[in-house]
């Protein structure tokens, strides 16, 4: 991977990551002199954020679930603040609001026999994942082992799975010296066992195209199996899935006993191969429909209108559950009551004469906690602004209290993912924005796409990011309420939300007003 080096200068500054031209960089610095950042940094505060969040994660908007009335009086809430504030919607009129098309699937239960054989919904397999009926027979699944796909390993590497069923098996392969082949270490992996080596797996087949996957986990699927049963019986909705202009990917859990009548030697077998079995599969998909909204606002560039800076949060959190409200308050209500201090701070820039170079795309996403959904409609459905023209996306993901793992180190710190993934322009400006004006701690320890965290993949930055647009993800790590009811705006670190809020809204100012796009010099294919 080769690094473009590029000047950039923020207030008159000069800072110099690699050879440039002296006429760029004395024409950027005239016209940097012509507006101070931290004067309008400086409208950031912690009494402001601290008013808006005890209302956001008060009980009074239930815990903010997708599609439900908490959700719906947040999406009203911040459309009102945009509108006090004077900022206008990129879709025209008085509509704030990008509908989200969502459905909401009860456990399915599936047919499936192989070589003529029946296997029975619950006591063999279960679906996982399925976005409209089925009734098929497959002659051509590919086996790909354990389904890993690594700089250092695939399972993929030889073999065609695009649009045909996979059969996946749960686990690592291990070397001679016992240990795991994609780490070289004993320490377990994303791809080594639990949920994250499911998602993992799962987010893999999706990326190679496969149309279905099956996969045998014998630790998983006997503690899937109740609940999925329970929830079929009841008639009780499933979680919400994004509606979208294709089929998604068909996912099945299966027990041993169907893995080894699909492929008899799956257990001793890491080899890929089309597999001499025929399988036949009928699903019905049972689905209502919900409603849901992103929430947008922008304000337009001044010379390059048509770039777009995202500036992104998610709205929703956990709603209420055994009667007791999930105010949510550091997730995310910490980065969505951000996103409108910075807007405003960016408004009164504008009514100053120095409004942004580039436009600024405000948006609060919904379903987030159902699965990125609202974010994933933005950039795969229905993108406001084509994705070829959006420069950054800036992703604010519970920034508002201090990471009990975390040791060493000073509070003011802030855990930055992404950054340097795909644009070494944009992780030059994140730390000199901060060296010159917030001085946090750049925490990267989990800026890895193999941390067994997944924190890369976990917010909605990922959406953008595999779109190959720069991101930063901003985030304080997980604590004890993360999830709980417990996670109440009492209990935010108020003077830390507001200086990782300035943190970002600097950043986004020269990202927004450099005279250069930032490149992409490490885009994926």
């Amino acid at each position: 991977m080769k690094k473009i080096l590029l000047i950039f200068c923020v207030s008159g500054l000069v800072f110099s990551c690699g050879t440039s031209s002296k006429t760029n960089a004395s024409s950027n610095t005239s016209k940097a002199k012509m507006a101070d950042p931290t004067e309008y940094a400086s409208t950031i505060t912690s009494e402001e954020l601290k008013t808006m969040l005890y209302k956001y994660a008060s009980d009074e908007f239930e815990g903010r679930e997708t599609g439900e009335k908490g959700q719906k009086m947040a999406v009203e809430y911040l459309k009102n603040q945009y509108k006090a504030m004077g900022i206008p919607t990129p879709l025209g009129g008085d509509d704030y609001f990008q509908e989200v098309p969502l459905e909401k699937q009860q456990a399915a239960k599936a047919q499936l026999s192989v070589n003529g054989k029946s296997f029975e919904s619950f006591e063999h397999h279960i679906v996982l994942a399925n976005t409209e009926s089925l009734e098929l027979s497959v002659n051509d699944i590919v086996y790909v082992g354990c389904g890993i796909d690594a700089d250092n390993y695939s399972d993929y590497k030889d073999v065609d799975v695009k649009g045909k069923f996979i059969l996946v098996k749960a686990g690592e392969p291990k070397d001679v010296d016992g240990n795991y082949v994609t780490s070289g270490t004993s320490e377990e992996t994303k791809w080594s066992s639990g949920r994250q080596s499911l998602s993992s797996k799962r987010d893999a087949a999706r990326d190679h195209g496969a149309k279905g996957m099956l996969l045998m986990d014998s630790g998983l699927f006997p503690r899937y199996a109740p609940f999925f049963k329970r929830q079929a019986e009841s008639g009780s909705s499933g979680r919400l899935s994004l509606k979208s202009n294709t089929p998604g990917m068909t996912m099945l859990m299966i027990n041993e006993d169907l893995g080894k009548a699909l492929h008899a030697s799956i257990l001793e077998d890491n080899t890929s191969k089309v597999l001499d079995s025929k399988m036949n599969l009928v699903i019905e998909n049972k689905a209502e429909s919900v409603t849901s909204e992103n929430v947008v606002a922008f304000i337009k560039g001044s010379e390059k209108p048509d770039e777009i800076v995202v500036i992104s949060a998610h709205l929703d959190h956990e709603g209420i559950k055994n009667g007791e409200v999930y105010n949510g308050a550091d997730d995310d209500g910490s980065g969505t009551i951000a996103i409108l201090e910075i807007a405003e701070a960016f408004k009164m820039a504008e009514k100053a004469g120095h409004g942004p170079k580039r436009s600024l795309l405000f948006l609060h996403v919904t379903g987030e906690e159902k699965g990125l959904l609202g974010s994933r409609h933005y950039t795969d459905n229905d993108p406001i602004f084509p994705l070829a023209n959006t420069v950054a996306d800036l992703n604010i993901d519970m920034i508002g209290r201090i990471d009990p793992k975390r040791k060493e180190g000073d509070r003011n710190y802030v855990y930055l993912i992404g950054s340097d993934k795909l644009s070494t322009d944009l992780h030059n400006i994140s730390e000199e924005v901060n060296k010159k004006y917030t001085n946090v701690e750049l925490d990267y320890t989990y800026n890895d796409e193999n941390d067994p965290n997944r924190f890369y993949y976990r917010s909605d930055h990922y959406n953008f990011a595999k779109n190959n647009i720069p991101v930063i993800f901003y985030f304080n790590g997980t604590h004890d309420d993360y999830h709980r009811p417990s996670d109440t705006p009492d209990k935010i670190e108020y003077d830390l939300l507001e200086n990782r809020t300035r943190l970002v809204f600097h950043t986004a100012w020269e990202v927004a007003n450099r005279a250069d796009r930032i490149v992409v010099d490490k885009a994926t294919e």
